[in-house]
């Protein structure tokens, strides 16, 4: 128990702090753009939030999906597989970063358009875009050599590289927005180049003695790729169901108040966003000891990591609620900076509603990571895509017609409510340690 508590400990720890950082920078671009270019630029942003999360889903979804092959085979000594699904999993990396490039710089303005941008806010929108999609190979690389870092035993650098490239961002941020008055983009050229420095840091692993991640170019094997994206399946379902919930959200709210309205879901959801890097921090920060313990059919760690996740989420979200239910105002006052008193009405009382359901998006979020991580994708990516769209677009279809407002943020608290129901009722390591063998053969 001792060993799993400091594994544990250290593993989350680091990924929070790491994912703090990079959920600071959201913040202070969020910040820095509001104060600059006041509602149209917040909207702007959060126009834009939706093709951005899909590009770090793909991220995730090779990183998450490869690194979590690659801890089972090195738990089970076999390193010239974990060696392969890591060179596999970097080259077709590559391959959907230059995808998403060429996309930046002849789609930009299509994808504003049908994003939702209109006469006030399509320009910065584009720009947003086209600028964060130029560097799209570096947001897709950093992501997925983050987690291979990670699971390579090295969390303390995967860390720092995220909280370097979080840090030097806000400088970035200010002095492009500020002194040299950039504007939107001034923002997304320093939010971009933030990946750049990630990678800077992340380097350093190759030089060390514990590094064992070795690289040989080599032909793509369809059946390898297939079951890395598997794996990670449910992070990209996890990302791409948040920009389709953005999308519906954006929506509906523009219809019901306008750019208004749009300026206080911005505000919800650049604060949210801070609260659901944390749970992913934990998330991510115990992928590599499930990884280890089911490769390794160590029941009782798996068992002992799960309980102290499940623990630590329901905790966090008890200090977040009750910083939320405090600080209300304060919080509020950030980001409406032309001090607008119906965008400050909306968006206190979408911040009580909506991070109520953090207390149930928290397990969610830890439980399908748990899910990934030992080798069950097919329920990691169920219960992803009911987190998404299954469940939340139907509640907001319907709850916004009948409450308006108040029917759009409780449509997330009862999304969220409704699968951690599910997951209680199927989740059983036991029953799963005993029935199943180790799938890893795929890379043989």
């Amino acid at each position: 128990m001792q060993r799993s508590v400091k594994l544990f400990l250290k593993y989350v720890s680091l990924n929070m702090l790491g994912m703090l950082g990079i959920s600071f920078y959201i913040l202070a671009d969020t910040f820095f753009i509001a104060q600059a270019l006041g509602p149209n630029g917040i909207a702007s942003l959060n126009l834009s939030i939706p093709i951005f999360g899909i590009m770090h889903g793909f991220g995730l979804m090779l990183g998450l999906g490869g690194a979590t092959r690659y801890k089972i085979l090195q738990s089970q000594s076999r390193q010239e597989q974990a060696a392969k699904v890591y060179s596999q999993t970097l080259l077709f990396t590559l391959i959907i970063g230059g995808v998403f490039f060429i996309v930046g710089q002849f789609g930009s303005g299509a994808i504003a358009e049908v994003s939702g941008a209109n006469l006030e806010t399509f320009e910065t929108t584009q720009v947003y875009l086209r600028t964060v999609l130029t560097f799209a190979p570096f947001f897709i690389l950093n992501n997925t050599l983050l987690s291979f870092v990670r699971n390579d035993g090295d969390p303390t650098l995967a860390m720092f590289g995220m909280i370097t490239g979080s840090l030097l961002n806000v400088l970035l941020d200010y002095i492009f927005i500020f002194p040299l008055e950039m504007g939107m983009f001034g923002a997304a050229l320093a939010t971009s180049l933030s990946p750049v420095i990630s990678l800077g840091v992340l380097m350093i692993h190759y030089f060390k003695p514990l590094n064992k991640l070795s690289f040989t170019f080599q032909q793509l094997e369809k059946r390898l790729v297939r079951d890395v994206m598997f794996l990670g399946s449910s992070a990209f379902v996890n990302e791409i169901s948040g920009s389709v919930v953005m999308f519906t959200f954006n929506t509906i709210i523009f219809s019901l108040e306008g750019n208004n309205g749009l300026a206080a879901y911005g505000i919800i959801a650049n604060v949210s966003f801070v609260v659901l890097s944390l749970f992913a921090g934990i998330a991510q920060g115990t992928q590599p000891l499930f990884s280890e313990s089911y490769g390794l059919k160590n029941l009782t760690q798996i068992k002992q990591v799960l309980v102290l996740s499940l623990g630590t989420s329901l905790l966090l979200s008890s200090i977040i609620y009750l910083n939320t239910f405090l600080f209300t105002d304060q919080l509020i006052m950030l980001f409406n900076s032309e001090q607008n008193p119906h965008i400050a009405d909306m968006a206190t009382t979408g911040l009580l509603i909506y991070f109520s359901g953090f207390f149930f998006a928290g397990i969610n979020i830890v439980s399908t990571s748990y899910f990934g991580a030992t080798n069950q994708p097919k329920r990691s990516l169920l219960f992803s895509m009911l987190r998404g769209g299954v469940f939340i677009v139907p509640f907001v279809l319907i709850l916004s017609r009948l409450l308006g407002m108040k029917g759009v943020w409780l449509s997330f608290v009862l999304a969220e409510l409704f699968v951690m129901a599910i997951i209680i009722w199927k989740m059983n390591p036991e029953k799963r340690i005993k029935r199943k063998k180790d799938l890893g053969n795929i890379t043989r």
